[in-house]
């Protein structure tokens, strides 16, 4: 192939990617569950095979449109069926409830005592643990806080 040709071939798989992601669903493009980091990483592997040529152009596409329908297909199951959503995207988990460390659900998702501290710094605006109700480490891995009401 050419430098045009292969040119061509990048502002047509831009385009199309974009046109998939847009179609398929906004979220994925935020920090979100690993459901849909797998479908981005996916959908960048195939499209990045019609653009050097290992694949058929347009068998290429045909598989990130379908990539993009499961996606879409599993997305509206999970929305429907709360059972399967904490399948295939997870489930939040309290670490820290009324300011205590909940020791084992840290070690059992491999979240650190620092990993925590950097959080509650950088997210609740405090080192203090007792001012924190709750703090869940949420589906998308980010860790949320709860303070205590100061009544």
């Amino acid at each position: 192939m050419t430098l045009l040709q292969v040119a061509i071939r990048c502002l047509l798989i831009f385009v199309i990617g974009l046109a998939i992601v847009r179609i398929g669903d906004r979220r994925s493009l935020s920090e979100k569950t690993a459901f849909d980091a797998i479908f981005i990483v996916l959908l960048g592997s195939i499209l990045s095979r019609a653009i050097n040529g290992p694949a058929p152009f347009l068998l290429t596409i045909g598989a990130s449109i379908v990539l993009m329908v499961i996606h879409r297909i599993c997305a509206y199951i999970a929305y429907r069926s709360h059972s399967f959503g904490k399948i295939i995207k997870g489930q939040e988990v309290a670490l820290v409830r009324d300011g205590k460390i909940d020791w084992k659900a840290m070690e059992k998702r491999s979240v650190s005592k620092h990993d925590l501290e950097e959080d509650l710094r950088l997210d609740a605006q405090t080192e203090d643990l007792e001012t924190i109700k709750v703090a869940r480490l949420e589906r998308s891995g980010d860790i949320s806080f709860i303070k205590k009401d100061r009544s």
